[in-house]
């Protein structure tokens, strides 16, 4: 079953690494020594605008994306949001303005599906972008993490097509990804089927940060952050990297 599982999570691993356009994406999981939850975030981006970009952390923890060339941005909406915050004990990591949607939610005691029942995919004709969320709860023993997707129904604005993936257990040493493009294309294809099993192969931020960043393509990537919580003491560690 592991050796299985090993060479399942390799395969996406190594698909990811041909993808030259897999969009944003999100990886869930747990570091190989079971002690700490993780989350990976990327951006990507192909128009000038997209790639104006960089991650900043705040002071409380929160992350934002900023103009990295203020003269430069054209268009902020869709861009410029906060992927990370969290409340509670829970930390929410998402691919747009959802984000808020979450939090405020769980501030006011409801729930991460509730809150994304309100929203659905980005309104970018004729890409309609799906939006991406994850969410671990330290404070909810039922599950470890939950990754989400609200996508349109092939291209069109026929549907909202809403899935929610709960991991009740994490697997030390894998998480699960989800991203918003199957592939580059025109229109952009959805991401399709389940969020993939995929390896954490170190205990150590940076060689996690490294090793996703690595796997993405050089001329699309433009940030990725990674977040680690103490699963005992629910203490945060968190790595920006951003392009230069």
């Amino acid at each position: 079953m592991s050796t299985n599982r090993a060479a399942q999570a390799e395969q996406y691993f190594q698909s990811l690494r041909q993808n030259v356009y897999p969009g944003r994406g999100i990886v869930i999981g747990q570091t190989p020594d079971g002690t700490r939850l993780v989350q990976v975030y990327w951006i990507m981006g192909r128009s000038e605008n997209s790639r104006n970009r960089v991650f900043i952390q705040e002071a409380n923890g929160f992350v934002r994306t900023e103009a990295k060339d203020p003269a430069k941005l054209t268009d902020p909406s869709l861009i410029i949001y906060y992927p990370v915050k969290h409340a509670n004990g829970a930390h929410i990591v998402t691919n747009g303005d959802q984000t808020d949607t979450i939090h405020e939610a769980l501030l006011s005691g409801s729930t991460f599906e509730a809150a994304l029942a309100t929203r659905t995919y980005e309104p970018d004709a004729p890409n309609f972008t799906p939006r991406i969320s994850g969410l671990i709860d330290v404070n909810d023993g039922q599950f470890a993490y939950k990754l989400s997707i609200l996508k349109s129904s092939g291209n069109t604005e026929d549907q909202t097509l809403r899935h929610t993936y709960t991991y009740e257990k994490a697997l030390p040493g894998y998480g699960h990804c989800i991203h918003t493009y199957a592939g580059d294309g025109n229109p952009l294809p959805s991401f399709q089927g389940e969020p993939a099993l995929v390896p954490i192969a170190s205990d150590d931020i940076w060689l996690i940060a490294d090793a996703y960043w690595q796997a993405l393509n050089d001329e699309n990537r433009i940030s990725l952050l990674v977040k680690t919580i103490q699963i005992e003491s629910g203490e945060t560690e968190l790595l920006i990297v951003n392009k230069e």
